[in-house]
């Protein structure tokens, strides 16, 4: 990643960057090895924070010329190399990827080349539907933009210390200290505040991260006051070592379950930190000086930055380039590439534009750098645009196929008897680029309000769709999976006048027990929210309520999986005995198959092929506890309905049912599958509702049994 001057190379510092970055690019090749390695980028916050306050405390930023000259040497070191990478990457991505991904990639590659891909991809950290995407092939820019904000803001910060040490005629030093460790430990604080609070977002947004370049810098503090901090050589040789035990151990002891940020990644910037500070040069007796000092040790780290540019492209995109998944010797060979890439890109582009007479000049630097940006923002422009105008035209074919419907089309075709001619990937609906966006209306702002409940604090959000004046009032609750049911409801209510209020939680399945989230304050805003919703219904006394629920990623608190199916169960038995007191019929529709894949990126890369992405009921078929609480309240009020027949043929589980791309995601039904279940839903609700009025209703021929 990114580097600061310094007046002297340290070769323990170069060997900090070849161990910071071979932990990153192990971590991504395979994470099993070292399922902490993503620690590696702490260590180069350190560094970098270290590097750049060294040389601003050196030459203190007085002017803002000052200013333009720090930012354009930061322009010249970090942005050839990015921007190249970025554009190439966005012109392989279309060449070789699927087309699913082209706008995903372009979208993240603009924020990258605006250095604000970190917030980004903290809004979509938060949002469940977008865990099962794909990665982006430029998402691991996300630190590089940490890095960008920071080095914005930090001389700034530094100057502006200074210019308030002269003011009030206090000795800077204790100015600059005083502001540095006041931004650290606010930052610090708020770092593990927001990991307890808010993990997903957490961890990519700015203001949790600056007290780990922030650390770097008080370390760079106390060296400009004494070069040599600690001067004895055992103390200095053990406390390399330690240091470099803490970072290297977080390694292995750390993984993706660690909440990070927050106090845990103390152990990694503090390691560092004592490393840097114990200064463990190549002469210095014991100390592990001579291994960082080493020659493969400091080409690694020379080349550091361009191995995390390249390394993470080639990753994402070498499925795509093989077609097929990568072996062991395919990451190898990954590994390979990618140190001859960075040792190419840094003799080529990062080393002349950092050192020659490329871009010395001020105006050309800034010129440069803004045409650079620009470049890749236009290039990235240029593939949104197109994809979305190949949207329009095939959101209009959808339309006329929605209104024509016919006996092969999405459900219809699975009927006995059905005789089905197979869809080419071209005739297919929505395609696949449009189907990773076919969700149903619940997610779209309905009256000026979003429809589902989030975390942290999982607000009350109904939303009101179908004719809002009906006589029959349909509440549909539960998480995501009851949220992919409202296009098929709204096909039945908008044939006959009904109204349908939701009532939709993200993550949180409509079970009254603790469920496992990633904070204590998440799990009890979601059972808080599942008490007080079935409360609400229970007092709004709908006609019926519709539930249904994916509880396969979600353990039960304290649980694991398996033996938190019967909490579950118990947990939806409390809610329908709830319901059921306040005479409230309940229909439960069985959860659905999950394919475990980001469905439509599958399709668009098998092509013709698009069946090698087909399941089996045995492997894709989840467990579903409110069948056995169905089972075990007895009431002929609470009902279940299993549509897995209309979703499946026979054993098999297809990705596509009569042309129509059945998942959007890795497990929630596109809008338009939905909307060709609805009249398989229709005969179930229509009995439940004549029960619960004390009459009966014959099935019309419109409605086909799906009832279980």
């Amino acid at each position: 990643m990114g580097s600061g001057e310094s007046r002297t190379t340290r070769t323990d510092i170069q060997g900090l960057r070849a161990i910071a970055v071979a932990m990153v690019v192990v971590y991504h090749l395979h994470h099993p090895l070292l399922p902490g390695g993503f620690v590696g980028v702490d260590v180069f916050f350190v560094i970098s924070g270290f590097l750049i306050t060294a040389h601003l405390l050196h030459r203190p930023p007085r002017r803002p010329v000052d200013l333009a000259d720090f930012w354009g040497r930061r322009i010249r070191r970090l942005l050839p190399a990015s921007l190249l990478v970025l554009a190439l990457t966005l012109v392989a991505v279309r060449l070789i990827g699927p087309d699913t991904q082209w706008e995903p990639n372009a979208d993240d590659a603009r924020a990258a080349a605006l250095y604000v891909v970190n917030w980004s991809l903290a809004d979509r950290a938060v949002d469940y539907l977008a865990s099962d995407n794909v990665p982006t092939a430029v998402q691991h820019f996300w630190s590089l933009s940490v890095e960008e904000q920071f080095y914005f803001g930090w001389p700034i910060l530094i100057g502006l210390a200074f210019l308030a040490s002269r003011r009030l005629r206090v000795r800077s030093v204790y100015v600059v200290g005083a502001t540095l460790s006041t931004v650290v430990l606010a930052s610090f604080l708020f770092s593990v505040e927001r990991t307890m609070n808010d993990p997903a977002a957490a961890y990519f947004i700015t203001p949790t991260r600056i007290w780990e370049l922030g650390i770097g810098g008080l370390v760079a503090f106390v060296v400009s006051q004494r070069e040599l901090p600690l001067r004895h050589p055992l103390v200095r040789a053990v406390g390399s070592w330690l240091g470099l035990a803490a970072m290297v151990a977080t390694g292995f002891l750390y993984s993706g379950a660690t909440p990070f940020p927050g106090y845990q990644a103390a152990l990694p910037v503090l390691g560092t930190a004592l490393v840097i500070l114990c200064r463990p040069d190549a002469d210095l007796p014991f100390s592990p000086g001579r291994l960082l000092a080493l020659g493969p040790s400091r080409w690694l780290g020379d080349v550091s930055y361009s191995v995390y540019l390249w390394h993470w492209p080639l990753i994402v995109l070498a499925p795509s380039a093989l077609g097929r998944d990568t072996r062991w010797f395919d990451l190898i060979g990954i590994a390979a590439l990618t140190l001859l890439l960075a040792a190419l890109s840094e003799r080529y582009v990062e080393r002349p534009f950092r050192s020659g007479s490329l871009g010395r000049y001020r105006r050309t630097t800034y010129a440069a750098g803004l045409a650079g940006m620009a470049v890749v923002v236009t290039m990235a422009t240029v593939v949104i645009q197109s994809v979305q105008g190949e949207e329009a035209d095939d959101r209009e074919r959808l339309a006329e196929a929605i209104r024509e419907g016919g006996s092969c089309f999405g459900a219809a075709a699975l009927e006995p008897g059905a005789d089905c001619e197979p869809v080419s990937y071209d005739e297919l609906l929505p395609a696949p680029v449009l189907a990773a966006k076919d969700k149903s209306e619940a997610y779209k702002d309905v009256g000026g309000q979003q429809c589902w409940s989030f975390t942290p604090e999982f607000p009350d959000r109904p939303c009101t769709f179908g004719d809002p004046d009906g006589d029959v009032t349909i509440a549909l609750v539960g998480n995501s999976h009851a949220g992919h049911w409202l296009p098929a409801l709204q096909r039945v209510a908008s044939n006959r006048g009904w109204r349908v209020d939701t009532y939709l939680a993200s993550q949180c399945a409509f079970s009254a027990i603790a469920q496992n989230f990633q904070t204590d304050d998440y799990s009890q805003a979601c059972l808080e929210w599942v008490e007080r919703t079935a409360e609400q219904i229970a007092e709004a006394q709908p006609d019926l309520v519709v539930t249904s629920n994916r509880v396969s990623v979600r353990a039960a608190e304290s649980s694991d999986l398996a033996s938190s199916l019967p909490l579950y169960a118990d947990g939806f038995r409390s809610v329908f005995d709830t319901l059921l007191a306040a005479d409230v019929p309940v229909l439960v529709i069985r959860d659905t198959p999950a394919t475990g894949m980001a469905t439509p990126t599958c399709i668009a890369d098998a092509g013709e092929d698009y069946a090698e992405c087909d399941g089996t009921r045995a492997d894709w078929l989840p467990a579903d506890p409110s069948t056995d609480a169905v089972t075990a309240v007895g009431d002929p009020r609470l009902r279940l309905v299993d549509m897995t027949d209309h979703i499946c043929d026979g054993e098999v589980c297809r990705v596509v049912n009569g042309g129509v791309i059945t998942y959007f995601d890795a497990s929630h039904l596109t809008a338009t599958y939905a909307h060709t279940l609805g009249p398989y839903l229709a005969a179930p609700l229509e009995r439940m509702l004549a029960q619960a009025r004390g009459g009966t209703q014959a099935r019309t021929p419109d409605q086909p049994s799906g009832e279980g």
